[in-house]
Order: structure tokens, then sequence, then C-alpha cells
């Protein structure tokens, strides 16, 4: 995965981008020479601040500060969970209702450091969803986050028995195979290749005030194309 974010929106005191999957926003703890959102950017744009992150497995909209004055008002919206943040997730099996909220703490797992999980000593989460499309074996949601904490959609989606439908740490699913859902399937000699092997969530809309002018701004993102082929094989093979 060597995709490089995608500008969509860009003034003197903030950057808008997508962010592909398979690249982390800013250097993780082990691979530090490793390229990373903010460090391609800033060839190009110069110094910028981070104000949010997304998982390294993500895909989707999300903003970097240009000034030390725009990082704390981005900052303090951030804080105050006033920022509008809607992600699609394509989950496994059935949601048991249309519509609903998770109000969960998150902390990390100490057992499995880098994990988290539902815990009472944990920070405050809080995650709002939507069904949008049912299959018989998954579904697509819109998630609005009101928090933002680390693997909140996925850990969330995962206490109510509908883990991402890809994801290796909480659904123990690293990769998604046609051969899942298609009956009858013929495998050829050579081995099957997986539809897509990364989490199926994309954050699609990012709403915001602006730091400057004061006016509310809302971006937004279609589904990229790897979930999009998924989502076209389950209205086909999984109804």
């Amino acid at each position: 995965m060597n995709e490089k974010p995608e500008v969509i929106f860009e003034d003197s005191d903030l950057i808008v981008v997508i962010k592909p999957v398979g690249i982390t926003v800013i250097p993780d703890r082990i691979h530090t020479e490793r390229p990373t959102v903010q460090s391609i950017l800033e060839k190009e744009y110069g110094k910028l601040f981070v104000v949010h992150r997304i998982d390294k497995g993500t895909s989707g909209i999300m903003c970097f500060a240009r000034n030390e004055a725009a990082h704390r008002n981005l900052s303090l919206q951030f804080q105050n969970h006033t920022v509008k943040k809607v992600y699609r997730a394509i989950v496994k099996g059935r949601m048991k209702q249309k519509e609903g909220i998770v109000d969960a703490p998150l902390a990390e797992n100490t057992v499995r450091p880098g994990t988290m999980l539902i815990h009472k000593r944990g920070k405050d989460a809080l995650s709002h969803y939507w069904v949008e499309e049912e299959f018989k074996h998954a579904t697509l949601v819109r998630v609005e986050i009101k928090t933002g904490r680390t693997h909140q959609i996925r850990v969330h989606m995962a206490s109510l028995g509908n883990p991402l439908l890809v994801d290796e740490v909480y659904a123990k699913a690293p990769a998604f195979f046609f051969s899942s859902i298609k009956k009858n399937y013929k495998q050829t000699d050579e081995e099957e290749r997986p539809t897509i092997a990364r989490l199926t969530l994309h954050a699609s809309s990012l709403t915001l005030v602006h730091p400057t002018l004061g006016k509310e701004m809302t971006f937004e993102n279609k589904l990229p194309k790897d979930m999009e082929v998924v989502l076209k094989l389950l209205r086909r093979y999984d109804v």
C-alpha cells in the first residue's frame, strides 16, 4: 500500500486529505523511519500540526492544521467533541436494531498492549449507528462517533456481536474471501486471493468550524473501490 494522501481542501489554516490504507498518520513506535501521512504532506506543504488520527488500516477523511493558532482552535473542537465524524463500516452479521447508541468506556487492554476493551476504568466513548444496507451475513452501517477513542468503532461494533467484516484483532478475520458467500464456489489451481484484506472501515465525512472564518464546513468522500467491490458481491450473492 503505497498510495499518497489525496488533498481535497487547503488554505493557509487547514489542509484536508483522504488517507489511504496501510499508512500511519504519525510515526509508530517500531517503524519510525517509514513514511507517514504527515511526513509525505510536509514535503510539499511544510510543517503541519496533527489534530486527530485515523488507524493505519482505515481509510478516509482527516485534517491537519497549518499554523499554531489553527492547531489550538481545531484541537479544542476535537477535545470538546464538537467535530462531527461519520464513518461507514461493513460488519459481520445482521444488526439486532436498525439504529442504536453504544455508550461504553474504552481502556487499553493490559494483557494485549495496543488493543482496547470496554472497561469501567476507561475513557467515555459514544457511538451512534444506523443500518444502511443489510445482507444475509453482513451489514453496511453508518457510524457517528461523538468521541474519538482508539479503535472505538471496532470495539463498540464487536461488543454488539457485529465486528468489522475484516478485522484481525477484534474479529479474528484478517481478510474476506468471495468463497465465503458464493455457493458452489469452484477453486482453481491457484490459491484464492482475498477480496479485501484490510479493515472494512472508512471515514466518510468530517464537519468542523473553520478556525479563522468561523463557518461550518463539511467534507465528504465516497467509499473506496475495494469496499465497493465487497458491497457489489454482497448485493449479488448474499441476499
